[in-house]
């Protein structure tokens, strides 16, 4: 069965032009099917994500006819995973452009064969792609789908591909068209950025700030919540990710670091010493309510709500040294999570709600640690430089955060596991203050 995704442009033709804006400028351009119109052997699940013991599914990329570029980042996206074991084109029997023989993979035990076709219509910028999908065990083919963008979208095509491959070997969405906001600072100048998941196509949004702190995702990707200082006075901002308009919610007194939504992207927390000593409020987008849930003698910061909205995170100094504390959504049965070392900060739920990651010191350095809401299972994953800000991704199997490991300070990603840490962003761009985006 063939599937068609259209460009955008003929998809969306009755949409608002501000919308259209939005999903275009935003890169957002290539719109998921909602159904799958494939034969029953997509009901075969190859790889079991959640299973503990689970090794490397072994598959074939091939380079696409005329878009080996293309086949190169689906790759990459897929071996990134951990759960792929991409074969090697030298040991590849079959030729990208031989009819697929299930004979030609057995002995080199893969399960799925990928193959694409690229074309390019003369004089104009667009590009097709055919992509198909074989299984090598029953020889049936069990993806087909076309894609079409602008030459210029390439790598969110790639990406889509990737998606689409992931979903028909886990039956999990993938993260590949996700963006991750940060803090850059170039000739000191801070400034909000965006990029894909992976660093590339990075470019600033023109939001700045003498400083410039915890950039957040609402829940639906459309708003950026984040804290500044600007002419000597903190305020929180919200940046309309559709028209990339900024507007102020609050100024507030002292130090104010915004954390993230509660659901229904209206309500969030905030940590503030505006009152004289470092507290936990909830407002709301238009400033109005606030409320102050946790309150005591010490520093109470870098609140953050659970996806679910039930508990929070914040950090506290009230054993004598900052550690990780989880309350209720109304700051209600406070409890102490962490208390291995002496310095544990910037807390992160993982979108599952089952773990938190934080920034823990150990051996004179800052290094990201893992740990089960019920205070087990503690893990330190970096083991070099500086390490800072984890932020998950949306389906809580990866983290990006920020490192001096190269000599200046980039972000990161990794697996939650520790394994398969690459750096992201330019040497030339200070970052810092990561926020991967929901799906």
């Amino acid at each position: 069965m063939r599937i068609r995704i259209q460009n955008p442009g003929v998809r969306i033709q009755n949409a608002s032009k501000r919308y259209f804006a939005f999903l275009f400028f935003l890169l957002v351009f290539i719109l998921a099917s909602d159904s799958w119109i494939l034969d029953s052997a997509f009901a075969k699940v190859y790889i079991d994500i959640t299973s503990p013991g689970l090794s490397r599914l072994p598959i074939a990329v091939q380079s696409f006819s005329d878009g080996k570029e293309i086949s190169d980042i689906v790759r990459d996206d897929l071996t990134f995973t951990g759960l792929f074991a991409c074969i090697d084109e030298t040991a590849q029997i079959e030729r990208p452009d031989q009819p697929f023989s299930p004979a030609n993979w057995r002995g080199l035990g893969a399960e799925l064969v990928v193959k694409g076709r690229v074309t390019s219509p003369p004089g104009r910028k667009t590009m097709t792609v055919v992509v198909s999908a074989h299984d090598v065990t029953s020889g049936s083919e069990v993806l087909k789908k076309e894609y079409s963008a602008s030459s210029d979208l390439l790598r969110l095509l790639a990406h889509s591909i990737a998606n689409d491959i992931y979903t028909l070997l886990t039956a999990q969405q993938g993260v590949f068209k996700t963006k991750i906001a940060f803090v850059g600072e170039k000739g000191g100048k801070k400034e909000l950025y965006l990029m894909d998941w992976d660093g590339h196509r990075l470019r600033g949004l023109g939001v700045n700030g003498g400083v410039l702190l915890t950039p957040r995702w609402s829940s639906d990707g459309t708003r950026l919540l984040y804290s500044a200082e600007r002419q000597r006075q903190w305020g929180f901002y919200l940046l309309d990710m559709n028209t990339m308009r900024e507007r102020s919610i609050a100024f507030l007194k002292g130090l104010n670091m915004a954390g993230n939504f509660f659901p229904g992207n209206r309500e969030f927390v905030f940590s503030s010493s505006k009152d004289g000593n470092s507290d936990i409020f909830t407002t709301d987008i238009n400033g109005a309510h606030d409320r102050k849930i946790i309150s005591s003698p010490w520093i109470d910061v870098s609140p953050v709500v659970s996806q679910d909205g039930s508990s929070i995170a914040f950090v506290s100094n009230r054993s004598g040294n900052p550690h990780i504390y989880v309350a209720d959504k109304d700051g209600y049965g406070v409890r102490r999570l962490t208390f291995e070392g002496t310095y544990n900060t910037s807390p992160a739920w993982s979108p599952l709600g089952d773990r938190i990651a934080f920034v823990g010191r150990a051996g004179g350095r800052n290094h990201i640690f893992i740990i089960k809401t019920d205070g087990s299972a503690l893990t330190q994953l970096t083991q070099k430089g500086n390490n800072e800000d984890p932020s998950f991704s949306p389906d809580g199997r990866y983290l990006v955060f920020t490192s001096d490991r190269d000599g200046s300070k980039g972000l990161y990603i990794m697996r939650i596991n520790g394994e398969g840490e690459r750096r992201i962003t330019p040497k030339g761009l200070k970052a810092s203050s990561p926020s991967w985006s929901p799906y």
